[in-house]
């Protein structure tokens, strides 16, 4: 269990991001335990000969039986949505002094550094290039052509939501909706999670703000091994299922009578806040015939809309909730 403390000028600076280098890090427990992830099989089967091609042997060295990874990999982002390249620079930038003991804390409780690691150990610089090469080449072969353009939608639209239940329920509505391990009381956010640590860890946040950043890879809500770290949590992302979907669902009859299939099959996609390119994709239709839809579907106030950086995300409006039910 990990607790962080939070005064007001903590609390207001908390903030979200979403890090493309994160789920490139995350994702590596593809690899090493699949099953934990279903809903993301069928993309990364796909992947499979284009991984094999890499070098695969250090790459999955870095997860460890317990699915941690070393800290160095997800360092905490600084903008909202940071590019990858300019992540992968933070992490090259890693002080060569902290990849051991990181190392060291990721694969303590299972036992040594594997051995694709700990052959590199002398030369921790080395190491660390040689990571962020592989990493590198991982996400321009694997993930970034199809895979992440498509979660990147599902990543926003969960921030979209998180806004929209922080101004509807404030700081403790939010922490209990991100997820089951959260609990907020007194000013104080409650991690619990059993991971062999031993016992009670505590952060204080001291003015540096919490960054919470959801993931397609992740079970429950989870923190830095080290607790000295930059304050962070990442967690699951909502929505996340919808990446194993072949096809929209079906509407009910009802809807569909009357409003029509296109936006009845449009009124049920944005259950989950999405972007104009995603929804065309999920109906395989054009972006262009989705908008005309959606101008149709706002202008009887049955969908919202919300800008998150440069993409503009459609949810369905309270109105738009009841007439699904």
């Amino acid at each position: 269990m990990l607790t962080f403390r939070l005064d007001i000028t903590d609390l207001a600076a908390t903030s979200f991001a979403c890090s493309a280098l994160h789920e490139a890090a995350l994702s590596l427990r593809m690899w090493t335990h699949p099953g934990y992830y279903a809903e993301q099989a069928d993309w990364f089967r796909r992947m499979r000969a284009d991984f094999a091609t890499l070098d695969t042997e250090l790459l999955c060295a870095l997860v460890g039986v317990r699915r941690w990874i070393p800290d160095f990999l997800t360092p905490r982002p600084s903008t909202p949505w940071p590019d990858f390249h300019q992540e992968l620079g933070v992490l090259r930038r890693t002080p060569p002094e902290a990849v051991v003991p990181d190392l060291e804390r990721t694969f303590e409780p299972e036992g040594a550094v594997p051995e694709p690691l700990r052959r590199h150990l002398g030369d921790p610089a080395e190491l660390l290039e040689r990571i962020a090469d592989a990493l590198e080449a991982y996400w321009a072969r694997c993930l970034a052509p199809a895979w992440w353009p498509r979660a990147r939608s599902v990543l926003e639209a969960d921030i979209v939501y998180r806004a929209r239940v922080l101004a509807r329920s404030g700081a403790q509505g939010l922490f209990a909706d991100l997820d089951p391990r959260l609990s907020w009381s007194d000013g104080t956010l409650t991690v619990r999670y059993s991971y062999g640590f031993g016992g009670e860890r505590r952060a204080d946040v001291a003015g540096r703000g919490l960054v919470l950043a959801p993931t397609m890879f992740a079970r429950g809500a989870v923190t830095s091994i080290d607790p000295a770290g930059p304050p962070m949590i990442i967690y699951p992302a909502r929505g996340r299922a919808t990446m194993s979907e072949t096809g929209p669902p079906r509407p009910p009859g009802t809807l569909e009578r009357l409003l029509g299939t296109p936006r009845a099959r449009l009124l049920v996609l944005l259950e989950h806040p999405a972007s104009t390119t995603e929804l065309a994709y999920r109906l395989g239709v054009t972006p262009g015939a989705v908008s005309q839809h959606l101008a149709v579907l706002r202008d009887a106030r049955l969908v919202t809309r919300a800008r998150h950086g440069r993409s503009v995300l459609y949810g369905r409006s309270a109105l738009g909730d009841e007439l699904c039910r």
